[in-house]
Formats: structure tokens, sequence, C-alpha cells
């Protein structure tokens, strides 16, 4: 479409030329020429009411960002111009020339540093006004949507305070199809900005924003026949955002929590995997932390009791000798043993090596204990046996020094493990992963280092070590099914923050289901290996039963009758743990899983006609074009859309494209290490073929001999 100033424009009033005011930017008041007000009355459609104004004001070409760079140079003079012609405009009631003013500003917002001075300079208060009008309040609200789109956190803060306006305004025009999807456009983009962090946002203005009203009319709303596929996209983006810091409104509002699970039956894996964001934040002030406290007396009281017939059958099935419980106490027993000895023999790269292979063995091999006898009274007391530490996890790092003196790869490696243990034991995780850094320096295949590395809190840097750790040659069991729940947990949660911070690239939206299907993969891996006493099968069988829901979607049937076998593994886990005397925590995982479990069937029978209407607006989403009831809201929401690169090429920038893309799930190899399994954006081409991906240079050396004969091939 045609700029502001191109010629051949058909049925485009010819601008009158005032003398001096309107010919350059005037340094005083800005004088309205004369024909002005007739020339706008005569202008067809919004685009030519823009098109006259851009004219008469002499303003740059504001489609191209050379332009805008010509509004930061005349910034006061251009802002004069506009606010005089906008007071005029309102002082003779022209409710169309306001509006084209409005659509100037709006274009403006486009620049982040004009955006904040328009917002500086009350830009609000002149947009507001005219979605009263019905011959401006098409316009007005395009102009608050492109502004939210484009807006940084203090505009969409300032318009979410405008939340109960456009609320009322939606339900005065409910059967205006424009209006409810540019008032819920402007809703979901303004509010998120508020609620969709992770830090509290601050409670007036979330009182102000009238959270529950919001809620309730976007609820509402969806189920109207008139409702568009843009519409519904960001009512879905607007309930997700408010689960994690409002989750009483969420639950005070009628139908929200089935409608965000009824859209993991979506035909969408966007949608799917968006509502199920939304669903795990919502149960996250409810949730404790999985922390467990090994007490070897419980155990070997379980042991003793015995297990119920149906719990030993299992684990004879899967081999006594192979179970946690029977490692755990095996292990315990061992190592006391192995500190009696050296008590006798004073050996400490001897007590090093069996603590080190304990070490790999199972969780809670290493207690604290310490040497004893009696004294007077009857009452026992620390003794000094001549050895340089006096409490048994102190031994650790003295047993690592005596190992590292004898220097053979060997014996490095159980010195790397035991000072990891130690740092582990002492909850100095930081250290803990820098030694484990140095330690795969030394030999890339350590497993045990890193499994101290995936304990930290950054879940990228975790996963990247989970997953080459799991590509290691000597790995253990307990060491490997370790690694597997922690590559569980960290792309899981990569996956859905994500997710739900992805905006309209594909890419990231692309990146966060990668992350969910490694986690789905890994989850379904340590299911059918770990024991079935382990004690971290619960959170896996959550993560399982969650994402295949997610994964799946629609492809399950109405009653779940597909993860049955998880549901009956997931109770007699539970059993295991009661029984072994573990406490059932209500994490995060577990209340999202019981959450969608219970509401599932009535999301179903509540909402499944209106997801596949969904489905089906979904499938034309990409050939249709967005929803406006007149031409002259086309014209000018295509100007909008459009800014001008300078080598000629368009850059669309229009609020449309922030809806949901389609996701491949082809797509999602391209977003994995071809090596480790890694899930990345970053990851590094092979420079020979070009298909093949890596984390770095130690993955693809170790896939080279794999790979060669395909590379040399292409």
């Amino acid at each position: 479409m045609p700029g502001p100033r191109a010629k051949g424009k058909s049925g485009r009033p010819k601008p009158r030329t005032a003398s001096g005011a309107s010919a350059s930017i005037p340094q005083g008041a800005y004088t309205i020429p004369d024909g002005f007000f007739t020339d706008i009355d005569n202008a067809g459609t919004w685009r030519l009411i823009v098109d006259v104004l851009c004219d008469y004001l002499a303003l740059p070409d504001l489609e191209t960002r050379s332009g805008l760079k010509k509004v930061h140079a005349h910034f006061p003079e251009i802002s004069k111009k506009l606010d005089t012609v906008y007071a005029a405009a309102q002082k003779k009631g022209d409710k169309r020339l306001m509006g084209g003013i409005v659509g100037v500003w709006a274009k403006m917002c486009a620049d982040a540093i004009l955006r904040d001075k328009l917002f500086q300079e009350g830009l609000l208060s002149k947009v507001m006004p005219l979605v009263e009008y019905d011959e401006t309040r098409h316009m007005a609200l395009n102009a608050l949507s492109v502004v939210t789109h484009h807006g940084g956190l203090v505009a969409r803060r300032e318009i979410a305070r405008k939340n109960p306006q456009l609320v009322r305004l939606m339900q005065t025009h409910q059967d205006d199809a424009k209006v409810l999807e540019l008032a819920t456009v402007t809703m979901a983009h303004a509010t998120s900005a508020v609620l969709g962090n992770e830090d509290p946002p601050d409670s007036g203005l979330v009182k102000e924003i009238q959270v529950r009203s919001v809620l309730k009319t976007a609820v509402d709303n969806v189920r109207k026949p008139i409702a568009s596929h843009y519409m519904i996209d960001h009512a879905f983006g607007l309930l997700t955002s408010a689960t994690r810091h409002c989750p009483q409104d969420c639950k005070a509002t009628p139908g929200m929590l089935t409608l965000l699970v009824s859209c993991l039956r979506s035909e969408n894996l966007i949608t799917r995997c968006s509502a199920l964001g939304g669903l795990i934040r919502y149960t996250a002030n409810d949730s404790e932390p999985d922390r467990q406290n090994f007490d070897p007396h419980k155990l070997i009281a379980a042991v003793q009791r015995r297990f119920p017939d149906h719990l030993a059958d299992l684990l004879a099935d899967y081999g006594f000798e192979r179970c946690d419980t029977t490692l755990t106490l095996k292990s315990t027993a061992e190592y006391q043993r192995a500190m009696m000895r050296c008590a006798q023999d004073h050996d400490l790269c001897a007590l090093g090596r069996t603590l080190a292979s304990l070490i790999q063995r199972t969780e809670f091999s290493i207690a604290e204990g310490m040497f004893q006898a009696d004294g007077p009274g009857g009452r026992r007391e620390t003794i000094d046996i001549g050895l340089p530490f006096t409490m048994w996890t102190d031994a650790l790092p003295h047993c690592a020094r005596a190992l590292r003196a004898r220097g053979t790869p060997a014996d490095l490696d159980m010195a790397d493990v035991l000072d990891l243990k130690f740092y582990i034991i002492r909850s100095r995780i930081p250290d803990a992963i820098a030694h484990g850094q140095r330690a795969i320096e030394r030999n890339p295949d350590l497993a045990y280092a890193y499994y101290a590395i995936s304990m930290g809190a950054d879940h990228e840097q975790g996963l990247r070590a989970v997953k080459k750790g799991l590509k290691c040659k000597n790995i253990t069991p307990f060491v490997r099914h370790y690694l597997l729940w922690r590559a569980v947990e960290h792309a899981g949660d990569l996956g859905v923050s994500t997710l739900q911070e992805a905006r309209g690239e594909g890419a990231d939206h692309a990146e966060g289901i990668a992350f969910l299907m490694s986690a789905w993969e890994d989850a379904k891996t340590f299911t059918a290996e770990a024991p079935p006493d382990n004690r971290h099968m619960q959170t896996i069988l959550n993560w399982y039963i969650i994402l295949t829901i997610a994964i799946k979607g629609p492809e399950l049937s109405e009653d779940l009758k597909e993860l049955a076998p998880a549901r009956r593994k997931l109770d007699i886990s539970e059993q295991f743990m009661r029984t072994i005397g573990f406490a059932i925590k209500k994490t995060q995982m577990r209340l999202a899983r019981e959450l969608i479990l219970d509401l599932y069937p009535r999301a179903v029978k509540e909402w499944g006609a209106f997801i596949k209407r969904f489905d089906e607006l979904d499938a034309r989403s990409d050939k249709q074009q967005p929803l406006s009831s007149t031409q002259a809201d086309d014209d000018l929401a295509a100007w909008l859309d459009k800014m001008k690169l300078e080598d000629g090429s368009e850059e669309h920038m229009h609020p449309h494209s922030c809806s949901h893309p389609k996701i491949s799930m082809n797509n999602v190899a391209l977003y994995r290490c071809s090596w480790c399994g890694n899930p990345s954006a970053v990851l590094r081409k092979c420079g020979g073929c070009g298909k093949t991906r890596y984390c770095d240079g130690p993955c693809q050396k170790k896939h080279w001999p794999e790979h060669k004969v395909e590379c040399k091939k292409a």
C-alpha cells in the first residue's frame, strides 16, 4: 500500500499549504491552515485521514526507520503540532480528526523511546475518551492493541489500569466482534505485564486492574460464536498469565480452570503447552519442596516388618540385589565396616576407594558418624584414635588428598568423587559445581562430576551436564537414574518457562517443545529402567503423565485409559515410599497432575465442542485476514502493520504476528544435539555436512566415529 505521501492515491483530497506555518516545522505554536478541517471531513477512511494529517503537518515518513529518526530529532516541534491539532479537534468536537491524530501517535509507538515520551506527555488520556464514541471506537482500540504489543512494561501497566473501562466497553458492546477482539488483545498484553513475571506484583496495582472481572469477561466471551481465532488465542494468554499470582481469582472464575484443562485436547501443540504452563503455575503457592531426610533406622524397621506381599513381588521381579532398599542397606553396613577397618589400619587410600565406590552406588551411602567408646557413667564419648578426622564425613577430603598423591587416573577420579560428595553433604553446591567442571576438564568421562554440576539452579547448565553425563561409558545405575531424574526436571522446567516467555517467533516455541519432548523421553526411560522403590519415581511419573497429556493431546481417549499403567505405577510408588518411611510431599508437579486428572472429564464435557471450534478456526487462521468490521479499519491496520526497511523491503509489526505459530514435531529435532540429545537453540552445525548439530566441540568429537561415513558422503 502506498505511503502517506505516495502519488496517485485515488479519492484523496489535495492538501492546501498555508503560508509559513505548515510548510516547515515551526519553532513556536503551530497554526492550523485554512481548509484543514474541510479536507479531513472529505477524507473517506482512517487511512486517508492519516495521509492528510501527515501531509499538512509535514511529518517524516513514519513507515521507515529513517523517518522515525527524524521524528526523534524534531520531537518537541512535531509533538507540539500534534497536540495543537488534537486540542483544536477536541474543541470543535471533530472526533474523526482526533482519531487520526491518535493513529499517528500509535504508529510512532513502534519506536520504544518515542512511545515512552508520548506516554509521559499523556498519550493514554487522549486515546481513552475515543473508545466511548461510535465513530472512533475501533480506531482507538486498534491503537491500544498496537501500543500494548510494542509497548514496554511501563506503558502496558498504565494501560492495564484501564481494564475496568475496557470490561465495561465489552459488556456494553457485546455483539461487536471487533470491540471484543481488540479489547481482549489489549487487556491480554497489558495484564500480562503486571502478572506475567515470577516476582510478586504490586498488590495495589493488582487490585486496580480488577483481575477477577477481566478473567470472567474473557471466559464468557470466548464462548460466543462471533469470537475470532485471534481473540480466543489472546484470551488463552490472558488466562494463563494470571495463574501464578492470582490463583484465588482463577479458582473463583467459573469455567476458567476447566477451560485451561480442555486446551490440553487442542490440535495445536503450542496451545496445549501454554495451557500446561498456566496450570503448573496455578499450583505453585500451595506446593512444598521435595526435601527428604534419610533415616536408616526407618528403612531397617521397614525391612524387618517385611514389605507387603505385592510390593515384595515387584522387588523380586526387578531383582532384590538391584533395588534401592537393598543397595542402601548393604552400602550402609559396608560403610560402617570400612570405617572400623580404617580405625585399625589407618589406610586412607583404601578407605577412599571404598567410599568412592559406595558414593556412586546409592544416594544415602555416606552418613554422619564418629568413633566412640563408653565413658564414665556409661555415657558414649568421642575418642581420638589417631586419624586426621573425628566425624566420619570429614574423612572424605583427607582420603581424597591421599588418593591424589598416588596420581593414577583411577585414583584421581575417585579423589574427585570424594571431594564432590563432601561439598554436596555440606550443601556447598557452588563449590561442587566448580569442582565438577574442573574434574571433567581432566576426565570428560567421569559421570559423577556431571551429577554434581546438575545440582545447580541453572537449568540450561544442569541439562547440558546431565545429557553429557548420560553418555559416559562407566556410569553406575544409581548415577544414571539420578541424571535421568535431573534431565526430566531441568528440561521440563525449561520447556514450560520457554513457552511462557515465547513471543511471536516460532524458534522460541520450537525450542520450548524440544525441551518438553526431551523431558518426556527421559521420563519414559527412567520409569522403564529405575527400580520400583526409587524415591524419585513419583516425581518422574507426575512429569510423565502431565507431559503425555500435553504432547499427545487429542490422540488420547477422553477417559485417559492410555495412562492407566502409569497411574497404577504411581500408586505403587507411593505405597513403597510410605512403607519405607518417606513422606509424600505436595510438590508442584504432584498438585498439577492431580488438578489436571481431576478436572479432565468435566473439561471434556464442558468445553469439548468449543475446543473443536477453536481447532477449526486455528486450521484456517493462516489463510484468514485479521477481523475487521470496515474497510476503514483494514486500511489503518495495514498502515500500522507496515514498516519499510532502508533496502526497500517491508517488515510487518502488527500485533497479529504475536499469535501462536504452527510447530511441526519434525522441526523439534533441529534443537537436539546429535550426540548427547541436549535441547538447545544455539547448537552448532557440522561444518562438513551441515546436517548434524552439537553443543560444542567435545560432543562433535565423540560423535565423529558414528557420523564420519555419513558426513564424508555429504
